[in-house]
């Protein structure tokens, strides 16, 4: 009847809840981000200068760098004398650190560019999150990846070129979420200038712009397919006429990780856990809903067919790219769960964000970003300050033979070689962590190493020695 209000029938039918209009720019995940910025430096600065390098990776890339920032060809000493860096793994993209590293020549200058390369990443995943979820499930969720187990490992193990690969990954699965297709087809592009393995990357995420654009924006698909064709592409030439061309062997050194060794199926409890680990603290297994989750594949897939088994777990960094994936595969699931008409899905979804940021949390106790807050983290060890002095007595450009931990002291200003590895090359110095006794008789193992020279103990500091080569 004329004025009388309209009354809806009651339905028990739940309604299904709404995405939320999109919010106005808010602060949140660059805060974030630069807290987590300054935690990822703190932690891999200060394991830099307690001398507690865990490989010889950062001083190859600072020899790789070093050279881009001088113009030279990134030759990498450490891998071999004279090995181009081109021909090990094809990260051309880490020139782009060359100025940086010209004006600031350290190898704190590649831990700062990697913490703030993370960092960034954190910021793109939780500004999607809060665009489609809300601001405070944002941040949750923003947090939750920062903290992730993929992130801190990496951040532990020193530099690695994936670096780049964590935030271009981020921001091209942010276009898809928020139906940018060609944006997210351009951020993809540059993972075959990561790592040779990231064109198969490139390749799945531009699938997935395909599957999610082929109803809404037909026009996209063209241009998704030939994404995906270029990148496999360019993975395919990279790994057979890229690398070998660089490499003094012609080949690529990795094959051999394929071809040799376990089976896929060895190892296959190690596998099953590293699935879970990415699956149930990151995502609750939600992150399963996600057709996301399909860019993890390449990576994944490599990993488990590898007959190294140092791939096959959840340590050093190789699990970093896939962050972003999770993470923003269970954005994606939390914003279709949301409008579910399962009452129960719709409960979890609403919960799982807080669920996530607290198991990131809790786990962050027994990982890396956990040693913050000890206060043994922030204390020099005894005789530390005393090897530091006796690596810095190395003149500049001195060639020196040296294994890890004296690495990263020494490659912005000298020619280090790995130790055994000198081909011929008889260097002016020899570095030693004599950690344990290792070289009970360091004189002895210089004879072994160089039978045609002899070298001289010049200085020990605590469990470091140097050798100087008088004949």
């Amino acid at each position: 009847m004329p004025g009388t209000d309209l009354v809806t029938p009651h339905d028990d039918t739940p309604t299904p809840a709404a995405r939320p209009s999109a919010p106005r720019p808010q602060y949140d995940p660059y805060l974030l981000a630069t807290a987590l910025f300054t935690a990822y430096a703190l932690l891999s600065v200060l394991r830099w200068y307690r001398m507690e390098n865990r490989s010889w990776d950062l001083g190859i890339f600072e020899q790789a760098i070093r050279a881009y920032a001088h113009l030279q060809a990134p030759i990498a000493d450490l891998k071999g004398p004279g090995a181009h860096i081109l021909g090990d793994h094809f990260s051309p993209v880490t020139a782009l650190l060359a100025p940086f590293y010209r004006a600031f020549p350290s190898p704190v200058t590649l831990l700062l560019a990697q913490a703030a390369l993370f960092a960034l990443s954190a910021a793109v995943v939780a500004r999607v999150a809060a665009r489609l979820l809300g601001r405070a499930r944002g941040l949750a969720i923003g947090a939750a990846y920062g903290l992730s187990w993929g992130l801190q490992r990496a951040v532990d193990f020193d530099f690695h070129e994936i670096a780049f690969a964590v935030p271009l990954i981020a921001l091209s699965l942010e276009a898809v979420l928020r139906e940018r297709w060609r944006a997210a087809l351009w951020w993809a592009l540059p993972l075959v200038l990561v790592k040779e393995d990231l064109g198969l990357t490139c390749s799945a995420l531009a699938v997935v712009v395909a599957l999610r654009a082929r109803r809404t924006q037909p026009r996209v698909l063209p241009y998704a397919i030939g994404l995906a064709a270029f990148g496999a592409v360019a993975a395919l030439l990279t790994f057979t006429v890229l690398i070998p061309a660089f490499n003094t062997t012609g080949g690529y050194d990795y094959w051999v990780k394929v071809s040799e060794g376990p089976t896929p199926f060895d190892g296959l409890g190690e596998k099953l856990r590293t699935l879970g680990w990415l699956l149930i603290p990151t995502t609750g297994l939600l992150a399963l809903r996600s057709p996301l989750l399909l860019v993890a594949l390449p990576t994944l897939g490599w990993r488990f067919v590898s007959g190294d088994s140092h791939y096959w777990g959840t340590d050093w960094h190789y699990s970093a790219v896939l962050m972003p994936v999770v993470a923003l595969a269970l954005v994606d699931a939390l914003d279709r769960s949301r409008r579910s008409p399962r009452p129960w899905l719709r409960s979890y979804a609403h919960q799982l964000p807080a669920a996530v940021a607290a198991a990131a949390l809790a786990l962050t106790t027994a990982l890396p970003l956990g040693t913050l807050t000890e206060s043994a983290t922030y204390r020099e060890r005894p005789r530390l300050a005393a090897a530091k002095e006796l690596l810095h007595a190395i003149p500049d450009g001195a060639s020196v033979e040296a294994n890890i931990a004296p690495i990263s002291r020494l490659t912005s200003r000298c020619q280090v070689f790995w130790i055994g590895n000198t081909q011929g090359v008889t260097p002016e110095y020899i570095a030693l962590d004599n950690t344990r006794g290792k070289y009970p008789d360091p004189l002895r193992t210089a004879r072994e190493l160089h039978p045609d020279a002899t070298y001289e103990i010049t200085g020990a500091a605590g469990e470091y020695l140097v050798l100087k080569r008088v004949l």
